[in-house]
């Protein structure tokens, strides 16, 4: 999922109307976001392994 949201952002950067695309994005963003916060609540250092590898900023 990160991955695809990536590439989301740089086709964001060149494409700054499509909003259709944008739209997605936020979707995949929410989505990960609250599979983090489950994540974090039930395995803490699984959570801090992940961002570290995926390198988000918490």
């Amino acid at each position: 999922m990160t991955a695809r949201i990536n590439h989301l952002q740089k086709h964001l950067i060149a494409n700054k109307n499509d909003n259709h695309s944008r739209r997605g994005l936020m979707q995949m963003v929410g989505h990960r976001k609250g599979l983090l916060d489950y994540l974090k609540q039930t395995d803490i250092e699984k959570y801090r392994k992940i961002i570290a590898e995926l390198e988000i900023r918490k």
